[in-house]
């Protein structure tokens, strides 16, 4: 099965699920992530980690009760460990440092926790809140970081009703000319 086959049916098997606590399903969600990032004229690899960008919720069995977590889920550890084993860095990084790009954001951009969903404000208690100053300095050491905040930004827009977009398919090219061969 090649990489894309994989993806499109996980994603078949759970991404019609909804997306925690959203109006969207998880396959929505990753769709509009994607458009909102093609949108604003990323590159490639960027609007794939923004398709791909939830896939560790899609692997691993979580609650589908927000209300129910009582602790991280680590998905985008667990997703960019997938993605690194399938796409370069620059698809499996942004992915890796979206949630602590959220917390960036609150400890760096005045007006950004009023604008979370309520799911986010939910995740963001405990994914450890704002970062603390020293945080903020080392997440800006890291190579992708402005990636990631970009990802994190278009990932909050991503929970639109109704919102048309491209199928999961039509990326197929896309994802295909970023997997890593493998033999």
């Amino acid at each position: 099965m090649s990489v894309v086959d994989e993806i499109l049916a996980i994603y078949a098997a759970r991404g019609a699920g909804a997306y925690f606590g959203e109006r969207v399903s998880m396959r929505e969600h990753g769709l509009q992530a994607a458009h909102f990032a093609a949108a604003a004229g990323a590159p490639p690899m960027l609007v794939a980690a923004a398709l791909l960008h939830d896939v560790g919720h899609l692997i691993v069995d979580v609650p589908d009760d927000i209300g129910a977590w009582t602790q991280d889920a680590c998905h985008e550890a667990i997703g960019a460990r997938w993605l690194a084993e399938r796409f370069a860095s620059g698809v499996s990084e942004p992915v890796r440092l979206h949630v602590a790009a959220k917390r960036y954001l609150c400890a760096t951009n005045p007006g950004y926790f009023a604008r979370l969903s309520p799911a986010s404000v939910t995740t963001l208690a405990l994914q450890g809140g704002p970062m603390s100053a020293d945080q903020v300095r080392t997440f800006e050491t890291e190579p992708h970081h402005r990636e990631a905040v970009r990802l994190r930004l278009w990932d909050d827009q991503g929970k639109v009703e109704g919102l048309k977009t491209r199928e999961l398919g039509d990326y197929r090219d896309l994802l295909e000319s970023l997997t890593i061969r493998r033999r």
